[in-house]
């Protein structure tokens, strides 16, 4: 049997198992689990005297640290110290004493396995199994004679192999085939978890296959900071493998997740023992990666993930401090002289806090520097006012010319909706063509159809499909799909805009304080004919900047430089590109001073903000139909209401 074959039986037991006791949505906490504890039980027989004779002389010899030795022991990562094997459960037929055995053997297991176990909560499982009388059924299943889990094959008695053996990178296929069939049955809650492997190989191919020639043969750290169920992980390293060794380089990935769902966690650890990297699994951590970064002081060479969107981050950024106490140098940065420029966005929405994440830990000094691919939604593009978190962000990663390319996917290709997504790129090592420039690419009608739905998910990115996109970001050139624009083209500065407050009957010579202004409001409408109230004179050598809101007035019969106090309700902002002709004072001229001579800006207040409008940069106006067309529409419609004119009047008569 093949891994899928495998698989297909594995999800036959949940049917003959767990139907009339489970709904479809809860099969995988007891399979995935069980798929875990089965395989690791078939990897560990060979050893499982010597482990059992280790564990004897550790304990007579006083050692309680004896993890390490007993891995040793065990050839593995992992091991159990209970005296029960799998198959040895299967011949007690009394529940209570089934279920006190079972339970004996699952505390035998490693810490890390035992953590494992305790993230899927699948001994809050047993007592249900117990008391439907299934488990023993279950354990029974698991160990069929016509399926082998085992790294080793099964033989006949002349010799012959019958069962050939079930290697880690069969496992790990077994393992993600059943991840994918249990996601896509739960398809609301797998777009929280599991990103479809097409995008996923996109991301993956994005971050790689720039930068293949230049591979060495050396380690290379590739890290997910939302890793779920470590597809992500898995794709990326198989990839970069793949790559290196059409290079002819032989390389050594690590791997570092982070992950805050439990039982999500518990599969991606599970995944990576499962193919024998129990070192990798490690590496990845449980908690919020936002508020309990789990690896502070690492840089990572290739970084991917999908941040979940539109999720709050409150609890998060209450553990951090709040708002004004925040202080975590990810979010914190020194950027273009600002000492504390906040990267703090919402707290309805922390997503573009995973990329700033990501950024903080890119390599400075490495010969590649790090890549970066990252999944969002169309809200990062453009929420945020200037000076806020996510134009913020914008702002340093544009500005620190990390922004490599964001490609727009097709509609429909997640699992839980149907929303825009974006595949942002980032290095800090971008070659000499592309610095000082993003390149956006419209893939949107780039996909194949599925025949059958999954959830909202109803197509897919070929391979054919993935492949023009990478050459489209490869080839960096003007297309209809693919723009090319400076970093500042997505800059603007914000500013106020102020008019004079102008009042009748007020002395036109003279300056009023804030309180005889703030009376005099109150007690008279202003009028665009009136006066300005003059609130500051400036003395000694200053020179009128009307722009800027000094003008020339008489006072006393001299001619003195004054600033005139702003009628609030005639306050405006306005955003002025950063690769607008003239700058600010160039745009008011053209676009403000026309319409409003007396205006200024207050130069205090300009904000550097960044948005990125792909629907303005992508808009293909519809063709006019033809005149012909028009006209016979027109025809058809004066026919239908004569006919409907006379029916009107027919019945009026």
């Amino acid at each position: 049997m093949n891994a899928f074959n495998i698989s297909s039986f594995i999800w036959s037991i949940a049917d003959d198992v767990l139907r009339d006791h489970y709904v479809r949505g809860k099969y995988r906490d007891v399979i995935l689990p069980m798929t875990v504890i089965r395989r690791l039980d078939a990897v560990l027989e060979p050893t499982k005297d010597a482990v059992l004779r280790r564990k004897e002389q550790l304990d007579g010899a006083g050692i309680t640290n004896q993890d390490a030795w007993l891995r040793q022991e065990s050839g593995e990562a992992f091991y159990n110290t209970s005296p029960f094997r799998l198959r040895d459960l299967r011949a007690f037929g009394r529940q209570q004493q089934l279920r006190a055995n079972f339970e004996a053997y699952l505390d035998g297991f490693s810490p890390n396995v035992q953590e494992i176990l305790e993230r899927f909560r699948f001994r809050d499982e047993i007592p249900r199994l117990v008391d439907d009388d299934i488990l023993g059924f279950l354990i029974e299943k698991f160990l069929d004679s016509s399926v082998n889990l085992s790294p080793r094959p099964v033989s006949n008695a002349d010799g012959s192999v019958r069962l050939p053996a079930l290697d880690n990178h069969g496992m790990g296929t077994v393992f993600e085939e059943l991840i994918r069939r249990f996601s896509e049955e739960n398809n609301e809650e797998a777009g929280e978890h599991f990103t479809p492997r097409d995008v996923v190989e996109l991301m993956a191919h994005l971050i790689f296959t720039p930068v293949a020639g230049q591979v060495q043969s050396t380690t290379y750290l590739v890290y997910d900071g939302a890793c779920g169920t470590g597809g992500m992980l898995t794709v990326a390293e198989e990839t970069l493998t793949r790559l290196a060794r059409d290079q002819g380089k032989e390389v050594s990935i690590h791997l570092f997740g982070q992950e805050i769902n439990g039982e999500t966690y518990a599969i991606c650890k599970a995944d990576l023992i499962l193919k024998g990297e129990g070192a990798e699994a490690d590496n990845i951590q449980y908690g919020s990666t936002l508020s309990a970064d789990a690896f502070p002081a690492h840089q990572f060479d290739f970084m991917l993930s999908n941040p979940p969107y539109g999720k709050s981050w409150k609890n998060d950024l209450e553990r951090m401090g709040g708002k004004t106490g925040l202080a975590d140098p990810r979010f914190v940065v020194e950027h273009d002289g600002d000492p504390e420029l906040s990267l703090v966005t919402r707290s309805s929405d922390g997503q573009m806090l995973f990329l700033a994440n990501m950024a903080s830990k890119m390599k400075r000094d490495a010969p590649l520097g790090s890549r970066i691919a990252e999944v969002h939604n169309g809200s990062s593009l453009f929420t945020g006012d200037a000076g806020q978190g996510e134009s913020n962000i914008r702002r340093w990663i544009i500005e620190n010319d990390w922004l490599e390319a964001i490609i727009a996917l097709p509609l429909n290709i997640f699992y839980n909706t149907g929303i825009a997504t974006y595949i942002w790129v980032l290095s800090n090592r971008k070659p000499v063509e592309r610095q000082g420039h993003v390149q956006l690419i419209d893939a949107g009608e780039w996909y194949r159809p599925l025949r059958k739905n999954l959830g909202d998910k109803n197509c897919e990115l070929a391979a054919a499909d993935v492949e023009r996109i990478v050459e489209t970001f490869l080839a960096f050139e003007e297309t209809p799909q693919s723009k090319i624009f400076p970093n500042a083209a997505f800059g603007y500065r914000k500013l106020t805009v102020e008019r004079p407050l102008r009042l009748p009957g007020i002395d036109p010579g003279r300056v009023y304080n804030a309180a005889e202004i703030k009376t005099m409001r109150a007690n008279c409408t202003p009028a665009p004919d009136a006066p300005p109230v003059i609130r500051k004179i400036h003395r000694g050598r200053v020179f009128p900047v009307p722009l800027r809101g000094l003008f020339h007035a008489h006072v006393d019969g001299k001619t003195v430089v004054v600033e005139y106090a702003p009628d609030p309700d005639l306050k405006d902002t306005e955003q002025v590109p950063l690769l607008e002709e003239g700058g600010i004072e160039g745009f008011l001229r053209r676009e403000v001073l026309p319409y409003a001579p007396d205006a200024w800006y207050v130069p205090g207040s300009v904000k550097v903000g960044y948005e990125i409008s792909f629907t303005r940069y992508f808009y293909r106006p519809q063709p006019l139909r033809p005149p012909e067309e028009i006209w016979a529409d027109i025809r058809a419609l004066e026919r239908e209401s004569e006919g409907l004119l006379g029916e009107i009047m027919g019945g009026a008569a």
